[in-house]
């Protein structure tokens, strides 16, 4: 089944991101085109509400109008102009003979600017930037362009990403357009496509959960009972489930029904309700291996670990090292090795453009780092993702406030310098950005 991706664009960008969309193959493009900003939100709940998606892509605008609309968990990709886009648009500034200085330049993050002046050796006097943030009207930026036109005089000129402010400008002020070529664009979308597809094939991977009794004064009736009250439950339908005499009740199915029935590892309502239906206590345990033998053995050692505990609760335990619990018959987990999906977890990935998935394990990372920096590569290495990946997730981390710059390391000694970051995930959920006028309002 083709991967379903909304893809949202200002009208005059929709060759654009056509063009930026040929090479991809299994993937179905739904569109939505806007002419002005205040119609992004409308636009995009009128496609929300008629369209089924694996996936979202905008860019910061759009994104920052339509966050809120967009299912929990739906993986999303926020396209930002890099450092290349920005080079480019000085380049073909210097065709039509505008020079490289003065300029103003909107929505580019000041890393990628400082880093741009910095490699082409621009006189960063001559350079006015402001960043993107979700606060700024069209009319402020265009302010911002103007003032820095009457400081810098008449060779001065403009690159800006927001469609609406070249329109504003257009005729007053030399303009360029620094919106993201193909490449830029592309790289998004091939990326979000893997992520979805990576996702997919997780969630299609064998697993097993494992329920114990405990307190009962006849286990082997007990356990029939179990058996048939998971078999007569109907969240547990497609499964296969077996009694294993002493070991409990195993059930085996993809790793998306335990998904289901965790409310994604947050709570095992099947716990209570099959503890008031047979009078004992059900501790349960859930593995997820690279072989059905695999996934038993980790579901009893987590069933194992569940049972140690106070309360009646379970855990997931996954090959790769992944500890998830414990969780309880309802609300909320106590703890999390690993991932959480949390309002606060979900919420910070809508902000940021990640999914909730990839925060709650960097928000793991974080506890695990205790402050300690890492380089992009590192990052990779932790996540079992490529080098590639890992730097454009730093990029990310950066644009949303996740990260900070920590000073570099030289690991080859004829090699350029690896810069170092340290995590700011924790600080980012306690401090809660999103929830904040400036977070959530429109542009």
């Amino acid at each position: 089944m083709d991967i379903v991706i909304g893809v949202v664009t200002h009208a005059t960008h929709d060759e654009l991101f056509h063009d930026a969309a040929r090479t991809l193959r299994g993937v179905d493009l739904k569109w939505v085109s806007y002419d002005h900003e205040d119609e992004i939100r409308d636009r995009v709940a009128e496609f929300l509400s008629t369209t089924r998606l694996d996936g979202f892509l905008a860019g910061p605008v759009p994104y920052t109008a339509s966050q809120e609309l967009l299912p929990p968990g739906l993986p999303v990709g926020v396209i930002r102009s890099s450092a290349l886009d920005l080079t480019l648009a000085l380049y073909r500034a210097q065709e039509r003979g505008w020079g490289r200085t003065p300029v103003s330049i909107d929505t580019f993050p000041a890393e990628a600017v400082e880093a741009v002046a910095t490699a082409l050796d621009l006189d960063q006097d001559q350079v006015d930037c402001l960043p993107y943030a979700p606060t700024q009207t069209v009319d402020e930026i265009a302010a911002f362009h103007r003032d820095a036109f009457a400081r810098f005089g008449e060779r001065s000129y403009v690159i800006s990403v927001r469609a609406a402010v070249r329109e504003q400008l257009a005729g007053q002020i030399p303009i360029m357009s620094g919106m993201p070529v193909p490449a830029t664009i592309r790289t998004e979308l091939h990326e979000l496509a893997l992520r979805i597809e990576s996702e997919r094939a997780s969630a299609q991977r064998f697993a097993a959960g494992m329920f114990l009794i405990s307190d009962a004064p006849d286990e082997e009736r007990a356990r029939i009972g179990l058996m048939n009250h998971l078999h007569n439950t109907p969240e547990f339908a497609g499964a296969w489930i077996e009694n294993r005499g002493r070991r409990g009740v195993v059930v085996f199915a993809h790793k998306a029904l335990f998904e289901r029935i965790t409310r994604n590892w947050v709570a095992v309502p099947a716990l209570a309700e099959a503890a008031a239906a047979l009078g004992a206590r059900i501790s349960a345990g859930f593995g997820v291996g690279v072989s059905a033998r695999n996934c038993v053995l980790l579901a009893e050692q987590a069933a194992a670990r569940a049972e140690l505990a106070v309360e009646p609760c379970a855990y997931l335990f996954e090959d790769s090292g992944v500890v998830i619990g414990p969780m309880g018959p309802a609300g909320e987990a106590l703890r999390y090795s690993y991932r959480s999906h949390g309002d606060d977890v979900e919420h910070l990935a809508k902000y940021v453009g990640l999914s909730a998935a990839t925060v709650s394990r960097l928000a793991a990372l974080d506890q695990e780092l205790q402050g300690r920096t890492l380089s992009p590569g590192e990052l990779a290495g932790h996540l079992g993702i490529t080098d590639q990946s890992g730097r454009r997730l730093i990029r990310t981390l950066d644009a949303g406030g996740l990260v900070s710059v920590e000073g570099t390391a030289q690991h080859h000694p004829k090699g350029r310098p690896t810069r170092l970051y340290r995590l700011r995930i924790a600080q980012a959920l306690e401090a809660q950005p999103w929830s904040s006028p400036a977070a959530t309002s429109s542009s």
